[in-house]
C-alpha cells in the first residue's frame, strides 16, 4: 500500500468522528409525550408483552434486524493475530457493508478471549440481543468449531463468513468459468492452496454443487495433503487422497482449477503454465494475490483470472454474500443457514451475472459495457438488483427447507 493510500485510509477512519459507526434512534423523541412512550411509563407495555410471548420481541424491538459482528482478532484479513482491538475498525466496516447494502443493523463486538470455551460462552450468553451471528476473522481451525457448537446451541442464524460467504462467491464465480471454459464440474479437477476456514468450507460447497471429491487436490504449508501423511487433522483428512503427488507444482501439473486461499505469491508462472486447457484460476490472497494477473496472463491466453480485489477484474468480494444471505434469512426468520439456502445464493448470484448489466453500474465501474464472459463472472458489489435477487432466493430456500419461523 503506497504512503498516499495508507494516509487516506486513516483519515478516513479518523475524520471529525473517529470510527464508521454511530447508533441513533429511528423515533421521535421531540416531547414529553415521546419521552413517556420511548421510556417510562410506556415501556412497560411492550414489556409485558414480550414477558407474555417471547415471539413478540421482534414486533416491539430491533432484534429481528440486528446482527452481531463477532470477532476474537485472531485473524484479521491478512494481518493474522492483532487481537480484539485492532479488530474494530474491520468489524465497523462489516458493519457499514450490512446497513449499506442490505439495511442490516449491527453490533460489532470484539470479545478478549481465545479461548474456544469462553468464546462460545460469550456468544451464547449474549445471543438474545440479536437475530443473527455474524463471526469473523477467527482462525482455523477453532472457528470450525466455534459456529459449529454454536449453530447447535442457539435458534437464530450463526454464520462464519469467512467459512461459507468466502464459499458461496467462489462457487457462484466458479460454476460460471466452468460454463465459459466449456468444462464439467463432475469431471475437473482441482487444486485448493489453504487448508483454512475458506479453503475446507469452499471445498465442501462445491461437492455440494457436484464436484468430485477424488478430483480435488488440497495444498497447505506441509504440500499436498495425501492419506500417507501423519497427524492430519480430521478438517484436513475429508480431502486426503492417494497420489505420488506432494508439491504445490506437482498439483498444479493438468489442473483445471486453481483456488488459491492462503498467502501472496505462492503460484509461479511455470505453474500456470503447466495446467491444463482453458484452466481457472482464482488467486484469492488479499491485498496480493497467489500470481498477479499480469503473470498469470503473461503464460497463458486461454483462463480465467480472479482475485480478491477490486482493481482487477473479476473480483471475489464477500460483500456479494453476507448482506444478502442475513436480510434473506431474517427475513424468513431462520433459525439457521443452512447448505438449501447456501445454494440458493451461488445460485442467484450465477444466474444474475448473465443478465445486462445495468447503466448504473457501467456508470459506477467507469465503462461503456460489462458482459457475461471471461472477466465478468460474477455480479458487481454496486448493482442494485442484488437486494432483489440473492435475499429472495435464501428466503425461498428457508421456507422449503423449513427453517423458517413464518
Amino acid at each position: 500500500m503506497s504512503s498516499n493510500l495508507r494516509q487516506a485510509a486513516l483519515d478516513y477512519h479518523q475524520g471529525d468522528r473517529p470510527g464508521k459507526l454511530i447508533v441513533s434512534s429511528h423515533k421521535s423523541l421531540e416531547t414529553k409525550e415521546d419521552l413517556s412512550l420511548a421510556y417510562t411509563p410506556g415501556v412497560a407495555e411492550p414489556v409485558r408483552a414480550i414477558a407474555e410471548n417471547p415471539e413478540l420481541v421482534n414486533n416491539y424491538t430491533i432484534k429481528n434486524n440486528l446482527v452481531a459482528v463477532i470477532t476474537d482478532g485472531s485473524a484479521v484479513l491478512g494481518l493474522g493475530n492483532v487481537g480484539p482491538l485492532a479488530a474494530k475498525p474491520v468489524m465497523e466496516g462489516k458493519a457499514v457493508l450490512f446497513k449499506k447494502f442490505a439495511d442490516v443493523d449491527v453490533f460489532d463486538i470484539e470479545v478478549d478471549t481465545q479461548d474456544v470455551e469462553e468464546f462460545i460462552n460469550t456468544v451464547k450468553n449474549i445471543a438474545p440481543t440479536f437475530g443473527g451471528i455474524n463471526l469473523e476473522d477467527i482462525s482455523a481451525p477453532r472457528c470450525f468449531e466455534i459456529e459449529q457448537r454454536l449453530i447447535e446451541m442457539l435458534d437464530i442464524p450463526v454464520f462464519h463468513d469467512d467459512q461459507h460467504g468466502t464459499a458461496i462467491i467462489i462457487a457462484a464465480g466458479l460454476l460460471n468459468s466452468i460454463e465459459i471454459q466449456g468444462k464439467d464440474i463432475k469431471t475437473t479437477k482441482l487444486v485448493c492452496l489453504g487448508a483454512g476456514s475458506a479453503g475446507i468450507a469452499t471445498l465442501g460447497l462445491l461437492c455440494e454443487l457436484g464436484l468430485n471429491k477424488d478430483n480435488i487436490l488440497l495444498v497447505d504449508r506441509e504440500g499436498v495433503i495425501t492419506k500417507d501423511l501423519q497427524n492430519v487433522s480430521k478438517v484436513k483428512a475429508q480431502y486426503a487422497v492417494k497420489t505420488d503427488k506432494k508439491t504445490l507444482a506437482d498439483a498444479m501439473q493438468d489442473a483445471d482449477i486453481f483456488i488459491g486461499v492462503a498467502a501472496a505469491n505462492l503460484v509461479s508462472k511455470e505453474m500456470v503454465k503447466s495446467m491444463a486447457d482453458n484452466p481457472i484460476v482464482f488467486a484469492l490472497s488479499n491485498p496480493d494475490p497467489e500470481i498477479s494477473p499480469a503473470n498469470a496472463n503473461a503464460v497463458r491466453d486461454d483462463l480465467i483470472m480472479a482475485t480478491g480485489r477490486s482493481d482487477y477484474p473479476n473480483q471475489v468480494n464477500n460483500v456479494l454474500g453476507f448482506p444478502f444471505i442475513f436480510r434473506g434469512a431474517l427475513d424468513a426468520k431462520a433459525s439457521e443457514i443452512n447448505m438449501q439456502m447456501k445454494i440458493a445464493a451461488v445460485h442467484a448470484l450465477k444466474d444474475l451475472a448473465k443478465l445486462e448489466v445495468p447503466k448504473d453500474v457501467l456508470k459506477a465501474y467507469n465503462t461503456d459495457s460489462i458482459s457475461f464472459g471471461k472477466d465478468y463472472i460474477i455480479p458487481k458489489p454496486f448493482d442494485k438488483r442484488l437486494i432483489d435477487v440473492v435475499p429472495k432466493a435464501v428466503f425461498d430456500a428457508a421456507i422449503s427447507s423449513g427453517v423458517s419461523r413464518l
